[in-house]
């Protein structure tokens, strides 16, 4: 079987699996599934830029997806009213104050020589600004968080398209991306897993303790959308006729619609990065990052900049996971800081990568949505199975009790199993590099 074909059909089977979920469930989970699985997809073709381009091993995943929710939050929702001039302004100023701490920090540390002068100017300059810092900071902070508590406490955002908020999480995630970059990409791969998995752990710290930033995890909800809401569209007579002339009912027709129309979002979304993806890959830019990936060395002895190619493929994939994450907030109408999980939103894309095909970017695509059909499927059949595995067994019985209990743990069995099953038969993945 030639390469196109097979991966004609392995592309062909995912589908099926959602056309019959659909058919066996229902329409709605068959939809939420694909446009998750989409957002997912897009996902991992940052993490292939990454890794499969680069050999960067990113493990801080979470933080970047979580940095584009909070995009949404800024662009899209609307302001507190009178939070900004309660202390809003002050907050702004306070973090100039210490973005300029660092930079004079940085500055004396280039200029001066080194000795004991420099060391007690240093110390007077992260003394003194930090003193400042919080003495504008905290009363600012304090202020803000006052305001109507129980519904704000934050500053809001700047009222803008929620569709402008996809782009500016992209922006926001790659300006983490590049600070991040700028200190730890000089390290050893090992070095560089652990550093960009406790910077993400930070990110999420922000976001839950800072109430002024996004509410922490008193959740931002009622976020706006891109699509109508559902509600209007059942008191629209028009769209109540259009229903009933396909045989559904107001509330099914209205959110599938919705739903639909997420799709076609992120559908569009997807084939644009993954097209340029590709342009990427097929480029005089591609085949170097792919030479200093395999080797180093030699690619630095040829006279390239090594650190600077590996921090420019980090910020950019560090973006796609930013657009993706405001892209999710967006779908589910609220940012949750306490449901950003290293399992869900770093590990569980690294499976999808390494299934698919790291390299590869439809092999990204293709191990997304594979992998998030099994995420969400595996433990509602796990469940059904166990029952028909015990059906025989008398009730009350312990041994049937801790089938049916052990059910939800298929989840993660499945994702292990699948991920040995593929390093030992195709370790390359389903669709390998080519």
């Amino acid at each position: 079987m030639s390469e196109p074909v097979k991966n004609t059909l392995l592309f062909l089977l995912v589908g099926g699996l959602i056309l019959l979920t659909a058919f066996m469930q229902s329409w709605n989970s068959a939809i939420l599934i694909l446009n998750m699985g989409l957002i997912s997809a897009i996902m991992a073709i940052g993490v292939n830029l990454q890794w499969g381009f680069a050999g960067l091993f990113n493990v801080g995943v979470m933080g970047f997806v979580a940095l584009g929710g909070l995009a949404v939050v800024l662009v899209a929702a609307a302001p507190t009213a009178g939070a900004w001039g309660a202390g809003g302004f002050g907050i702004v100023l306070a973090l100039l104050m210490g973005a300029a701490t660092v930079v004079a920090a940085v500055f004396v540390t280039k200029k001066m020589p080194k000795g004991r002068t420099r060391m007690l100017v240093l110390i007077a300059i992260m003394i003194g600004g930090f003193v400042l810092y919080r003495g504008v900071f905290d009363p600012n902070v304090a202020a803000v968080e006052a305001i109507n508590p129980a519904a704000a406490g934050n500053i809001g955002g700047l009222s803008l398209p929620v569709l402008l908020a996809w782009p500016a999480g992209g922006l926001l995630a790659a300006g983490a991306a590049w600070l991040i970059g700028k200190t730890a990409l000089g390290l050893r791969s090992d070095y560089l897993a652990i550093a960009t998995l406790g910077i993400a752990e930070i990110i999420i710290a922000v976001l839950k303790n800072e109430d002024w930033l996004a509410r922490g995890v008193k959740n931002v909800i009622g976020l706006p959308r891109p699509v109508p809401y559902e509600i209007d569209l059942q008191n629209d007579p028009s769209f109540v006729e259009r229903a009933s002339g396909l045989g559904l009912d107001p509330v099914t027709a209205s959110t599938l619609y919705v739903k639909l129309g997420y799709s076609v979002l992120f559908l569009i979304v997807l084939l644009v990065l993954l097209w340029m993806a590709q342009m990427a890959l097929k480029s005089p830019w591609g085949r170097m990052m792919r030479a200093i990936r395999d080797n180093e060395v030699a690619a630095e002895a040829m006279g390239k900049d090594v650190t600077r190619r590996h921090l420019q493929i980090f910020v950019l994939g560090s973006a796609i996971c930013g657009i993706a994450g405001a892209m999710m907030t967006t779908l589910d109408g609220q940012l949750t800081p306490g449901t950003y999980q290293p399992l869900r939103f770093t590990f569980l894309i690294w499976v999808m990568v390494i299934v698919g095909g790291s390299g590869n970017n439809f092999g990204a695509v293709l191990g997304a949505m594979l992998i998030w059909f099994l995420w969400v499927q595996v433990e509602p059949i796990g469940l059904w199975l166990m029952q028909v595995i015990t059906s025989g067994m008398a009730d009350g019985s312990a041994l049937k009790e801790h089938l049916i209990d052990s059910a939800a743990h298929m989840r993660l069995l499945t994702m292990g199993l699948v991920l040995l099953l593929v390093l030992r038969f195709s370790p390359r993945g389903l669709i390998p590099e080519h």
